[in-house]
Formats: C-alpha cells, structure tokens, sequence
C-alpha cells in the first residue's frame, strides 16, 4: 500500500512538472503571428536603409507567417512596392498579379493597379523599339481611369495616357521618316495618317499633315496634297509647318518670322527628341 502512495504521489509531481514546463514554454515561445509581425518590421527598417532585394524578400516571408488577411494582403503589396523600388519590374508585375488575384477585396487593390502601371510606364524610355510597355501600361492607366476616376489615381492616369500617346505619335513619326529617307512612299504615307487620325491632339500632328503634303506633291497628287494643305492651315496657319507646306506649291515664298506664343512642354520636347 506504501509503494502505490509513493507511485501516486510521484506521478503527481511529475505531472505537476510537466504541466508547469509546458505552461512556461507556451508563455515564452512566440506564436506565427508575433514572429511575422517581427520580420514585418524587419523588412520595414530594411527598405527604410534602402536594401530593397533583403525587404522583399523579409515581406514573402512575413506575409506566409501572418495569419490576419490585413496584415498578409499588406506583406503581399509591399513585397512588389519593394521589388518596384529597385527597378525590378518583372518581379514586382508578378506579385502584384498575385496579391490582386489573393486580396481582390482588399482596400489598396486601387493602389496595386496604379503600381503595376507605373511599372510598365516607367520601362517605356528605355524601350525605343519593343511598342508592348507603351501599351501595356496605357492599357492600365484606361483601366484606373474607368474604374477609379475621382481617385488620385484616376487624375494622374489621365496625365500620363496624354503622354503615352505622344509617344506613340512619336514612334509612328520615326518610322514615318524612315521610309521617306528610303523613298518607301506608300509606307511613309501609312504611317503618317495613323498619326493624322489617331493622335490628331498630339504635337506631331502638324508635322504629319505637312509630310503628307510633301510626299503627296512628290508623287504627282496635287488635290490630295491640297487637301492636306487646307486641313493644315485651318488649324495651324501661324505655325512654320503650314509656311514648309505653303512653299511646297510656290518655291519662291519666303515665310515671315511669327513669333510663337507658347512653348512646347518640357516633357513632351524630351519624348519628341528622342525619335528625331
């Protein structure tokens, strides 16, 4: 009777042990959440001292840990704000693909548009012969504007479609030049009315109509090359490139200095310098 007291006795300490061992490991040892939130602030610091490749990484990682669809949908977007940060475009396109796709109620999707976007429009300087950026990201910019309007998103969307259509013009104008140089007429004069009928409110415009009348004069088409002539002068008879054209029908004309009133844009001169 002894040795079963002493074995209740001892198997009561050992439980009392046990239960104390665990209760003070389930106090010290951190849960998911309270370790993704850690690598949450981790990866904050991390992109506050400009390690933007250590950051995003650090916010994939916190965003598996966090359990909270916030805090996980918030991970999820910083990772590609991160990947954007270090002119990372192809990565940052992805997680943005994904966090929409993951997070789609989400209160920053209008946000996560608008950064996919600028990730398409920021490659587009460097891409003078690939057109897929310049659409890609008007694609996106229309879509912010439709759905998004009276948001800041929406308003910038709308300045920057202005741009991408420049330089759309522009890049129709470049090629446009390029088959005169070669005397491919036909294909010249393609290429100019895209730019007479799609992007009639850009600066090319006046440029387009006159070439047109330069390459129609050349060929022998007089009534067409005065109609582009007319529709030239009814807009822009001040301009210097309805006073090239007026002189394509009588040589001799000597055009007066006008003084011009408004300056191109500073944004636009640099688009339209580098198709020239």
């Amino acid at each position: 009777m002894f040795k079963n007291l002493l074995i209740l006795l001892l198997s009561t300490f050992l439980l009392f042990s046990c239960s104390k061992k665990d209760k003070q490991e389930m106090i010290s040892k951190p849960s998911d959440e309270e370790i993704g939130k850690s690598i949450y602030a981790e990866a904050v610091e991390a992109l506050k001292e400009g390690d933007a490749f250590y950051a995003a990484k650090k916010f994939k990682e916190a965003e598996g840990l966090l359990p909270q669809y916030v805090w996980s949908s918030k991970a999820s977007l910083m990772a590609s704000y991160a990947d954007y940060s270090r002119n990372s475009y192809s990565n940052a396109i992805f997680g943005l693909e994904r966090y929409i796709n993951n997070y789609p109620a989400d209160e920053n999707i209008p946000y996560a548009h608008y950064l996919m976007a600028m990730c398409y429009y920021e490659q587009i300087l460097d891409e003078k012969k690939d057109l897929k950026p310049l659409l890609k990201a008007k694609e996106k910019f229309e879509f912010i504007m439709k759905n998004y309007p009276d948001t800041d998103y929406g308003t910038d969307a709308r300045f920057k479609i202005d741009l991408i259509i420049d330089q759309l013009a522009a890049k129709e104008m470049s090629i446009a030049r390029f088959y005169m140089k070669t005397e491919k007429w036909i294909s010249a004069l393609n290429r100019l009315k895209i730019v007479v009928d799609k992007y009639e409110t850009t600066v090319f415009v006046e440029e387009a109509l006159h070439r047109l009348v330069e390459i129609y004069y050349r060929l022998g088409l007089e009534e067409e090359a005065k109609h582009a002539a007319s529709i030239l002068g009814y807009n822009y008879q001040s301009g210097e490139w309805y006073e090239r054209s007026y002189k394509v029908f009588y040589a001799k004309y000597k055009p007066k200095k006008i003084k011009k009133e408004k300056e191109m844009g500073l944004i636009r001169r640099k688009i339209k310098s580098l198709f020239e």
